[in-house]
């Protein structure tokens, strides 16, 4: 199986192609466009060495392979100008008019705009070109081909950049060309992320491929051909394909089979002139083969959701090779083969191309919409990642429709993809008459019945965390928004506090207003309670701002002076306690519960009314609130530890663990083993098989409490140790 090189190509050599090809092209226009990017790329060059504009021109060809028209050819040579060169969008509308400004713009990335982070410039450039798709599907092909190119020529990037580059394209883009119907790109996209992602996997099965060969398919197709000839079925085509090379990597690698298990590895495809033919054809087949059990699948009747038809076999003959034969009409094999760029390629021969064309995007309007619900960009690539997969399951309604969705959907999906107002209401589900749980995972055949409570039922916030398609999970988000926003607003309150509270983090009150409206604007919401009510219908994941609120705290703690501490003349400190205090010899001191300090902490005196000086940790919570007050500023004193500090503190330690048997012995044997005594010890049970562990222990100082810390980690099932 030999691999296509990606050969560079000269504008001659492209218009050639352009010529024979036979479509009425406008060359005066693609001339233009031509030159405006030949002389925007001059003197640039690709990593490879190689004039930069043979990259566009490669991009042209494939369109042109495509049968695309005029519009996508002129944008596809200009498709990299507004991004690396100083031509403008704008500069390109005034030249050759709206159309093939829209193309280009779509596909150039946005690189103005600075992102926290590689995710959130990835969804959101993802975002641009969706939205520029959704107008004009010319777009994404346009999109793809590029990606195909780049991902020809890209042994002269960096490995990591491969790496990155194959699993974005196996991720987001082999998946949107398969949802356009585009096999031979998707197919070509996969093998060569593949060859970067798992190189010795990938040339196992070509040699595998080499090895079995095909040669006994051409007596196959002659065979088949005179049978059918014989049985009335004149002028059928028959052609035999190998299977992609990732197509065999997941059923080898990711299913466990062996090579010889894969059946549809060969394939003879046999493409007629009627559906009534192709029917006819399949029980030739079956005459002149054995065919295999369960191999038997009826695309006519039930299309793919990408609008694949044909009629799957797998049948064998006296060779013990088992193969795949696909029956279909020249119309079926053309969506086939191009998928949506059969609009261009043979629009004068489709009937309603326009509707069908309507009707193939209707997904990516879906995608979209769902996004209007999630605050959250990142959300975005998560969804396309979960509704684009390959893998699709054909369910059935009591009355006989098909509902399509992704491998791993589950009853409540199927309920939100027959209408909100069903997944609204629903209240469980019935799958081939049997009651199931609502977490059920639909399987290909299923008939599934919707069991519906009253209209003012709603759905669960839990669904949120069971649902796997982005339709579902934006139409119980909406309920939310809609229905409860009130209680959206308190949910999301208390959840924000929590994680203030998880991560320690306090503000004062007077700058509490001022720094919820700041983290509520890196959030892109108006209103502190419009953030407050993201967060309550999950339209913003708590983990995903996170990073945003802890940059937005550690920013408040830079901007925020920490008052001085009155200092007092001294003349000869004298330690108490292992304290010595500014300005008192010989005081007597405590320690503060609130923040419990021990040798190495910087701290700080307050003078009592009558039981000493209480000392303090200088980052205390209570520290920074009293001094705020100019009664108490006078009554804080400077305050450091002794040099020979022998004493033993108490220090109180908080243990997330692992609930089993045993662990509260290990843990006390792990404090024995270092000597270190235990005051007190209190265990507890909690959620999600969890225990929690409270522990006041004797401590030298700051760096005697990181080893004490440290030993306990490493006890089995202990998660954190932090200190109280």
């Amino acid at each position: 199986m030999e691999e296509k090189k990606a050969m560079p190509i000269t504008y001659e050599q492209l218009k050639q192609e352009m010529a024979e090809s036979g479509r009425p092209y406008d060359f005066e226009l693609v001339d233009r466009a031509y030159a405006l990017a030949a002389a925007a790329h001059e003197g640039q060059f690709r990593r490879s060495g190689e004039p930069y504009i043979c990259h566009p021109l490669s991009v042209a060809r494939i369109l042109v392979e495509l049968g695309m028209d005029s519009e996508s050819v002129a944008a596809a040579l200009m498709h990299d100008v507004a991004e690396d060169t100083a031509v403008s969008i704008d500069e390109i509308r005034q030249k050759f008019g709206a159309q093939v400004a829209l193309l280009v713009d779509g596909v150039t990335k946005l690189t103005q705009i600075t992102f926290s982070n590689v995710e959130d410039r990835q969804a959101e450039n993802l975002r641009k070109m969706l939205l520029a798709m959704s107008q004009d599907v010319r777009v994404m092909i346009i999109k793809l081909c590029d990606r195909l190119h780049n991902m020809r020529t890209g042994d002269a990037w960096p490995e990591q950049k491969r790496r990155d580059k194959a699993l974005e394209t196996m991720e987001v883009y082999a998946p949107i060309a398969h949802r356009l119907g585009i096999s031979n790109i998707k197919e070509e996209l996969e093998d060569r992320s593949l060859r970067y992602l798992d190189p010795v996997g990938y040339e196992h099965i070509r040699s595998l491929l080499n090895k079995h060969g095909g040669e006994f398919l051409d007596s196959v197709c002659e065979t088949i051909r005179v049978h059918l000839q014989e049985n009335g079925i004149h002028g059928a085509t028959i052609r035999h394909r190998v299977k992609s090379i990732y197509g065999i990597y997941r059923k080898m690698y990711m299913q466990s089979k062996d090579f010889e298990e894969i059946y549809d590895v060969y394939a003879v495809r046999i493409i007629v002139d009627s559906v009534a033919e192709c029917y006819t054809a399949l029980g030739l087949i079956h005459d002149m083969y054995h065919p295999l059990p369960n191999r038997f699948k009826d695309y006519i009747s039930t299309p793919k959701p990408n609008g694949y038809q044909s009629l799957h076999t797998t049948v064998i003959g006296r060779e013990p090779i088992p193969f795949e034969v696909q029956i279909r009409t020249w119309d079926m094999d053309r969506m086939a083969e191009y998928g949506i760029a059969a609009h261009w390629k043979y629009k004068a021969g489709i009937s309603g191309s326009d509707e069908k064309l309507e009707e193939r995007l209707a997904w990516v309007r879906q995608l979209l919409e769902s996004q209007r619900s999630s605050a959250d960009a990142a959300d975005l690539l998560s969804d396309i990642k979960s509704d684009l997969l390959p893998e699709e399951v054909f369910a059935f309604t009591p009355r006989g429709d098909v509902i399509n969705l992704p491998v791993g959907a589950t009853v409540i999906d199927f309920a939100y993809a027959i209408h909100s107002a069903v997944g609204n209401r629903m209240i469980g589900a019935k799958v081939n008459n049997r009651i199931v749980p609502i977490e059920h995972q639909v399987a290909t055949g299923e008939i599934i019945e919707i069991i519906t409570g009253p209209e003012n039922r709603g759905p669960s916030r839990d669904w949120l965390g069971i649902v796997k398609t982005s339709e579902a999970k934006s139409k119980i988000r909406n309920w939310f928004k809609k229905e409860r926003r009130e209680e959206n607003i308190v949910e999301g309150k208390d959840a924000l506090e929590r994680e203030m509270r998880r991560n320690m983090m306090t503000v004062p009150p007077e700058k509490s207003e001022e720094f919820l409206a700041s983290l509520a604007r890196r959030n892109h919401c108006n209103t502190v309670e419009e953030l407050y009510a993201a967060i309550g219908y999950g339209g913003l994941q708590m983990a995903r701002i996170l990073l945003k609120l802890k940059d937005e705290y550690n920013r408040l703690k830079a901007t925020m002076a920490e008052p001085k501490p009155v200092t007092v003349d001294i003349k000869a400190p004298h330690a108490s306690g292992g304290v010595v205090v500014e300005g008192i010899d010989n005081c007597p001191v405590k320690f503060a519960k609130c923040c419990s300090p021990l040798p190495g902490d910087e701290i700080i005196g307050f003078v009592t009314r009558g039981f000493g000086v209480s000392i303090h940790k200088k980052d205390c919570a209570n520290v920074r609130e009293s001094l705020r007050h100019p009664e108490n500023r006078a009554r804080w004193v400077n305050a450091y530890w002794a040099d020979d500090v022998r004493e033993d503190y108490k220090a109180t330690l908080e243990l997330v663990c692992m609930d089993r048997a045993n662990l509260v012995s290990d843990v006390a044997l792990a404090l024995g083993d270092m000597r270190v005594p235990i005051y007190s010890l209190d265990a507890r049970a909690a959620e999600q098989g969890r225990a929690r562990m409270t522990v006041t222990v004797g401590i030298n100082n700051t760096e005697h409490l990181n080893n004490v810390v440290a030993r306990l980690r490493k006890v089995k099932d202990v998660m954190s140790v932090t200190r109280s």
